[in-house]
């Protein structure tokens, strides 16, 4: 069988690897083949691709030091920053969750959900930090990894392609080869640089009318950081042609400088070119999901599965929406209907385990943790521990509640609810020191909790300790304005500061 005809063959199937090995074998016979060259470069560069359409996790210099916001105070409802948690169709604190910037937990891990948007260095530096690491999130970590050495490998004489010997401007005439160099370049050499100057070539060679090369030029100049330049080459692209990848594109530089707004209109204006399109309705309602309107975030979800039925993503957060508005049983059919789907991990067994006890099917909430536990990592096991806890108070077992909450700070020391938890069952127990100092402890690892602070003001006014308590109170009512009970300790303590 002629060797590049089943390295084409083993590329369609996926098997990049015996693709490369193929084509490295025909190119030491014949280093001018161009077709094997060609092959290899398309075989390499998927093996390292990545979808440039989703959002990425933003780093600590993005977070700290980013300058590509608008305004530093955006009005409420306008910025991802800030988003409108005091309006009546926000959700209330003491209901669901929230993160740091103020933004509902959501039912599906996204790059930059539930990490929070630290206000200082200091912030920045401890929180994006996991159960299994003690580096922080950088813009470096996991995504735009130096891939150069990915090439060494393949080759043990040196890279594939040596970009010091190479003429862009000769490629740059080629359409064909110059799109394979390009797609290299970028996603598995990660060299931007080149690949920005090889597409302003490319452009300026088919006189500025190919509409995919300004795309590619957009994403390199994303890549760099000037996103206003990738705006302006992603709008003259779609002047030119309408595509869904760079409406998706053009939307993400808006949210990057943080005019989520401008990206509703964007998605609503490709909806008009491509109506249903689930990735742009998934973009829509990921964005009324960040200004905390869960309600209009609701309904696109529920778009998207008219489309496409089948969708993680709008099915877990339907089913988080149902579970954190009372009502498990419903949100027990989507997390069924994920495990159907084939999703099989620690998570959706404690979703669904916390589902069935809230619908009081206590037998089947026992199997889920169990099953939960059997799939746990590292990185999960502490959640997995800290919901058991949570059962075990719902059942009065407030021993196994205790050893679960241990259990939990033994697998994650910065799990800032279970210190709450099982400061709250500390002084249950009569441990007052104890109970205060995992209530400090909550609270400097969570400072956007409004439970820490409020469990100190109660426990110091219990020991009489009045300055403490109104301190506490007070920090709760920054956090949370609309506790009730927060804002009646802080009654109780004028009176008794006025009896004074």
């Amino acid at each position: 069988m002629d060797p590049l005809f089943m390295a084409t063959s083993l590329f369609r199937r996926r098997r990049f690897e015996d693709c490369v090995t193929i084509c490295t074998d025909i190119l030491k016979k014949n280093p001018l083949d161009q077709a094997a060259w060609f092959l290899k470069a398309r075989a390499l560069t998927e093996q390292t691709y990545v979808d440039e359409t989703e959002m990425e996790e933003e780093g600590i210099a993005e977070l700290v030091m980013g300058d590509t916001g608008i305004a530093d105070v955006a009005r409420p409802g306008t910025s991802l920053k800030r988003p409108s948690g005091t309006s009546s169709r926000a959700t209330s604190q003491g209901v669901r969750p929230l993160s740091q910037s103020g933004r509902p937990l959501s039912g599906f891990v996204r790059p930059g959900t539930q990490s929070a948007r630290p206000k200082t260095m200091e912030q920045a530096i401890m929180a994006p930090r996991t159960a299994s690491t003690a580096r922080p999130v950088t813009s470096s970590s996991g995504r735009y990894v130096r891939l150069g050495t990915a090439s060494m490998l393949t080759e043990v004489d040196g890279p594939f392609i040596d970009m010091s010997k190479m003429d862009l401007s000769k490629y740059a005439k080629r359409p064909t080869l110059a799109k394979a160099l390009f797609e290299y370049l970028f996603y598995h050499e990660n060299n931007v640089r080149s690949a920005l100057e090889l597409a302003s070539l490319a452009t300026e060679a088919c006189e500025f009318e190919d509409w995919w090369w300004k795309t590619q030029l957009g994403k390199c100049y994303y890549r760099l950081g000037l996103y206003r330049d990738a705006e302006a080459q992603f709008r003259s692209a779609l002047r030119q042609f309408q595509s869904i990848d760079t409406y998706l594109l053009l939307g993400k530089v808006c949210i990057k400088i943080d005019q989520p707004l401008s990206a509703l209109d964007l998605y609503a204006e490709g909806l008009g070119k491509f109506p249903n399109d689930t990735s742009l309705l998934t973009g829509i309602a990921r964005i009324h999901e960040g200004l905390n309107d869960l309600d209009k975030a609701l309904v696109f979800y529920r778009d998207v599965l008219k489309s496409n039925s089948i969708n993680v993503e709008a099915i877990a957060c339907i089913a988080t929406h149902h579970f954190y508005n009372d009502q498990p049983e419903i949100a027990l059919r989507f997390y069924r209907r994920l495990l159907q789907l084939g999703v099989c991990n620690a998570e959706l067994y404690a979703n669904l385990g916390l589902s069935c006890f809230y619908a009081q099917q206590y037998d089947m909430a026992l199997n889920c943790f169990n099953k939960a536990l059997a799939l746990a990592s590292d990185e999960n096991a502490a959640d997995i521990w800290y919901n058991i806890g949570h059962v075990a108070l719902g059942i009065g077992d407030s021993k196994l509640a205790y050893y679960a909450f241990k259990l939990t700070l033994a697998c994650n020391s910065d799990h800032a609810e279970a210190y709450n938890n099982l400061g709250v069952l500390e002084w249950r127990r009569g441990h007052g020191e104890q109970a205060l100092a995992c209530f400090r402890s909550s609270a400097r690892l969570a400072p956007h909790f409004y439970e820490p602070h409020y469990n100190m003001a109660t426990a110091s006014e219990k020991i009489g300790n009045l300055h403490d308590s109104y301190h506490y109170a007070k920090k709760s009512a920054e956090v949370f304005p609309g506790h009730l009970d927060t804002t009646e300790l802080m009654k109780q303590l004028k009176q008794h500061f006025a009896a004074l």
